[in-house]
């Protein structure tokens, strides 16, 4: 199971009911924070995400309304009196940006830990899952991520009994843990189908966001323009239109859509949702503090 936060849906400028780019995935005790744009303390403590309990923060890019919210995020963990390490990960410039921000920031009593991801790609484990990065179309380099919170296979008791597996450490070796001398590669069966959430913000629509996104169970997805009469805009600045978003989601076969990222001009989203729904109907619009739980499917 997973809770995913939208703590920003804005582009470019802050609106009052609209904080610039960020998003937040929980599994258990642990959060992932996509982006951090301006706003967004104020758009977690609102929704109640845990700032100290971020594990990771990675950014999709290095234009402002995506992380200028950073020195203030560090500065409230040092002040809640964080040791732990953080992840930071980005595309390349990451350390640059660490840097100057850390000038402003002042010394900080944890570590951050970096990583540049050359060309956008890469995979990496953090606490909550599996984390996949891969290039999107902007106009500087530009990472989305697909995160997977993996499912291991069912547990079958006959296997344990045949093996003299003892009762106690049948619970330890379900969850994917050795224990006694015993494997859980003897008592499981192949993986099941984990959960996958997708986020793609600034981008034009590409083949690498398409299939990187397949099958996904929530895509949130860059939606700049509500109306294709800003097609050209959306070609020029490296970004999309709703229609766009749309048929994406609808090639890669996604079982959900949220659309984010909007325009500042964009002040009533149901035109452009109208148009991400011709081509997925159960599209929905984004909105700060909108919030999901996705759960594995049963057995």
């Amino acid at each position: 199971m997973l809770d995913i936060i939208l703590l920003g849906t804005g582009g470019t400028q802050p609106l009052p009911e609209r904080a610039l780019a960020a998003a937040c995935i929980t599994v258990g005790g642990s959060n992932l924070l996509l982006d951090c744009g301006e706003g967004t303390q104020t758009a977690a403590r609102r929704a109640g995400v845990s700032i100290f309990r971020m594990d990771a923060i990675l950014l999709t890019h290095y234009h402002g309304d995506h992380i200028f919210g950073l020195p203030g995020i560090w500065q409230t963990m040092a002040a809640q009196g964080r040791t732990a390490p953080l992840v930071m990960a980005g595309p390349p410039g990451l350390t640059d940006v660490v840097r100057t921000f850390y000038a402003v920031a002042g010394p900080l009593p944890f570590e951050l830990r970096l990583k540049e991801l050359p060309d956008c790609k890469g995979e990496f484990e953090v606490p909550a899952g599996c984390v996949q990065a891969f290039p999107l179309k902007h106009r500087v380099p530009c990472c989305g991520y697909a995160f997977t919170l993996p499912r291991a296979g069912k547990f079958d008791p006959q296997r344990a009994k045949a093996a003299g597996i003892p009762v106690r450490y049948w619970s330890t070796l379900q969850s994917g843990q050795p224990v006694g001398g015993f494997l859980p590669s003897q008592v499981l069966g192949p993986p099941r189908r984990g959960l996958k959430v997708v986020y793609a913000t600034d981008t034009r629509p590409s083949a690498a966001l398409r299939r990187a996104a397949q099958d996904a169970d929530l895509l949130l997805m860059d939606s700049t323009y509500a109306d294709d009469a800003d097609l050209p805009k959306a070609k020029l600045y490296g970004h999309s239109t709703c229609r766009e978003t749309g048929v994406l989601a609808a090639e890669a076969n996604v079982c959900r859509l949220w659309l984010t990222h909007y325009s500042a001009a964009v002040t009533d989203l149901a035109p452009g949702l109208a148009a991400a729904q011709q081509a997925f109907p159960t599209a929905a619009a984004g909105v700060d503090g909108m919030r999901l739980t996705l759960n594995f499917d049963p057995d």
